[in-house]
């Protein structure tokens, strides 16, 4: 029975990792990490500031969340502030508000959406302009682009009816993603997944068994030598500031005339951050256009409104601009289906969060990486929920 390689330790490599072990009983599974460190983008800081890279949620409707559940692997999750005591703002009209435009919260209920149009157009259609620009610059948040309104309508409004679901979907797990990624790393070694960090793998062995490939795209196609292996996705601000408490603080602040997001993530977990001091991460699609500065001055427009006299209470700052590190976007006309293929043929396998692979946000790496791991078994179904087809 030849090995199974896995190369990458993110959160796409580790499920594909323990999914193949469970399914040969333990046999035969190595996983190379070129980082010292595992998680990938689900890595987590250490104290005092606990910050992700950029602001992270689990959606309870995604299949990774039965299947982290089952395995124990989810932890303590943080206590989700009640509803009427959340503080989530608005930024519309120039100011803040406690609720959004009534014709966006009539487009929830509208569960279809044509994969060929772009959203903005389909929207209107269906709720006016006001609603569909408002509804397109919130999903900003699940999307990490500067202009979900130019994608697919089925493709954002998947993304919009997920992330403004009541009761929300999102849901926080104490002490940050890194939490979880050590309980799979530690998982997947009790299973007899050998994990190598800090072995950077430039080419594949001549002689080798099945390889899944869970890095980012460009880190694959280079890797593989394969040009096609390319999907757009966002391009985004990511700001991480501490800053000394204020009663008052707003737990988030949507900004509905243009794509950003804001949190306090110490909201729901004070562990986050030293006593007396509140973790804020945000983020800010950026066009191709745009700079770093310019996401910079929106995020701060943002956190003036939600966050009075934050300069002054700020303690520590942190700024990023990611590209090619926020999951596929589907433009009109393309779905998941069209993005490149996991089976690459000749026994490879990719799994990500921009390969051919149904879910939202990290969902797209679980599935990816459960569909890596059966084809690299022979068909042979790894431990798994079935894979949603929306």
């Amino acid at each position: 029975m030849r090995r199974i390689t896995v190369i990458g330790g993110g959160l796409a490599g580790l499920t594909a990792a323990i999914a193949a072990a469970e399914a040969r009983a333990g046999a035969g599974v190595t996983l190379y990490e070129s980082h010292h460190t595992l998680g990938g983008r689900a890595r987590t800081a250490p104290a005092p500031y606990r910050t992700n890279e950029g602001p992270h949620a689990f959606y309870a409707g995604g299949p990774h969340w039965s299947w982290l559940k089952q395995r124990g692997l989810l932890g303590p999750l943080a206590k989700l502030p009640p509803l009427e005591g959340a503080r989530l703002r608005f930024h519309r009209d120039g100011r803040l508000r406690r609720v959004p435009p009534a014709a966006m919260l009539r487009l929830l209920l509208t569960k279809e959406a044509p994969v060929d149009a772009d959203f903005t157009t389909w929207a209107t259609g269906v709720v006016g302009t006001a609603g569909a620009r408002a509804a397109a610059n919130y999903v900003g948040v699940a999307t990490f682009h500067h202009a979900p309104g130019q994608l697919s309508a089925a493709f954002v409004q998947e993304r919009f009816r997920r992330a403004a679901k009541v009761p929300p979907e999102a849901h926080y797990v104490r002490g940050g993603w890194g939490a979880v990624i050590d309980r799979m790393a530690d998982h997947a070694w009790k299973l007899g997944v050998r994990i190598e960090t800090g072995s950077r793998v430039d080419a594949l062995p001549a002689d080798r068994g099945p390889v899944i490939v869970a890095t980012q795209l460009s880190a694959a196609r280079a890797l593989l030598g394969d040009a096609s292996l390319t999907w757009a996705g966002g391009r985004t601000v990511l700001l991480d500031l501490a800053v000394r408490t204020r009663r008052g603080d707003a737990f988030a602040v949507s900004d509905l005339e243009s794509p950003g997001w804001v949190e306090r993530f110490t909201a729901q977990d004070p562990s986050l951050a030293p006593p007396g001091e509140q973790l804020i991460q945000g983020q800010v699609p950026i066009g191709p256009d745009e700079t770093r500065a310019d996401g910079i001055a929106r995020a701060e427009h943002l956190l003036g409104l939600g966050f009075p006299g934050w300069r002054e209470r700020t303690v520590f700052r942190r700024e990023a601009l990611a590209t090619g590190r926020t999951g596929a976007v589907d433009a009109p006309g393309t779905t998941w289906r069209d993005r490149p293929a996991v089976d690459r043929g000749d026994g490879v396998y990719l799994a990500g969060d921009q390969v051919a692979a149904p879910g939202v946000l990290c969902e797209v790496s679980f599935n990816s990486a459960l569909t890596a791991a059966t084809l690299a078994l022979g068909g042979h179904r790894a431990a798994s929920p079935p894979l949603g087809t929306p």
